[in-house]
């Protein structure tokens, strides 16, 4: 596998800050988070991740590594965490890498470099989006040999420190939900109560009791009310309900 082309130390970035994005769907009450499998031999799994250009603002470059992975604009993001810890490398993680791809690269000369580059210590400024699933087109990069979604339960060991960057984002999620009511991102442009309440039990990992939640989420009077959800079932139709813009 060789990489001639790929030499980020020659361009305009700032050196030792990397931006990593914890992409978050939802579908069949499961949080899923898109994950891209790198393309080198051996399983490799990395968060949608990337540079921030010299004259590029820090969200600015968030939001252009999303819509690079996502095809989506104007994507709910919130930055929710820095990882500077003092031993952060990816030194580990390269070792592995090289020794399962000898042949990554051809020019000797660019290795060393970017190797170097590389090993340095970096510090990753963490965002979380949510995403309505359906209207996501999963884009690979050219170091991807696939980009899946991925049950937040159950998702790959990945490089580094990526993993807790995962768990660190849905904990992120819960504090945030109520004061930034956020959770409706997930979701189509328009749902029933119950669905909210079926997501809301998603992301808590716990019940509610039906109609407390009913009135609490009323209550936030950001909802607007539609037509009935007619489904042929002989139980109550339920009304739908959008997100007040």
């Amino acid at each position: 596998m060789e990489l001639k082309n790929y030499a980020p130390s020659k361009l305009n970035y700032i050196h030792q800050i990397t931006i990593d994005c914890v992409i978050l769907g939802y579908s069949n009450k499961e949080i899923k988070v898109l994950v891209p499998k790198l393309i080198f031999n051996g399983d490799f799994f990395a968060l949608p991740s990337g540079f921030v250009f010299q004259d590029e603002d820090v969200d600015d470059a968030a939001k252009r590594i999303l819509h690079e992975r996502t095809g989506l604009e104007n994507v709910y993001l919130e930055q929710f965490q820095v990882f500077g810890q003092a031993k952060r490398n990816s030194t580990a993680f390269l070792d592995k890498l090289t020794a399962l791809n000898p042949d990554i690269v051809s020019d000797q000369n660019m290795a060393t470099r970017e190797h170097e580059w590389f090993t340095k210590r970096f510090i990753s400024i963490g965002y979380y989006a949510l995403v309505d699933i359906n209207k996501v087109v999963p884009q690979k990069s050219s170091l991807d040999q696939s980009i899946s979604w991925f049950n937040i339960k159950d998702i790959p060991e990945m490089i580094m420190d990526h993993k807790q960057i995962v768990i660190e984002a849905r904990n992120a999620l819960r504090v945030d939900l109520d004061e930034k009511i956020s959770a409706f991102k997930l979701l189509p442009e328009t749902f029933t109560i119950k669905e909210i309440q079926e997501l809301y039990e998603t992301i808590y990992e716990k019940e509610f009791v039906r109609t407390n939640f009913q009135k609490k989420i009323l209550e936030l009077n950001v909802l607007e009310r539609l037509e009935k959800k007619y489904t042929g079932a002989k139980n109550k139709a339920p009304y739908l309900y959008k997100f007040k813009s």
